[in-house]
């Protein structure tokens, strides 16, 4: 039985996010929480996780703050 072209192709991994997009994607969260109302010291000193915990639920957030 014959092997195909697809299967001798060598496998291509995919790419690694870089350090810059990461600080990106990292400060529009930070903005989006400021936005829905928080302090923005609050949020400057929170860590990337806590921040992705409270966007879960950003009506939660907006309620929280009003």
């Amino acid at each position: 039985m014959r092997l195909k072209r697809k299967f001798q192709k060598t496998h291509l991994t995919r790419p690694r996010k870089g350090g810059a997009s990461k600080r990106r994607r990292q400060s529009d969260q930070k903005k989006r929480l400021v936005t829905l109302g928080m302090d923005e010291e609050k949020v400057s000193k929170m860590n990337p996780r806590e921040v992705l915990t409270l966007l879960k639920h950003p009506v939660k957030v907006a309620e929280d703050n009003k």
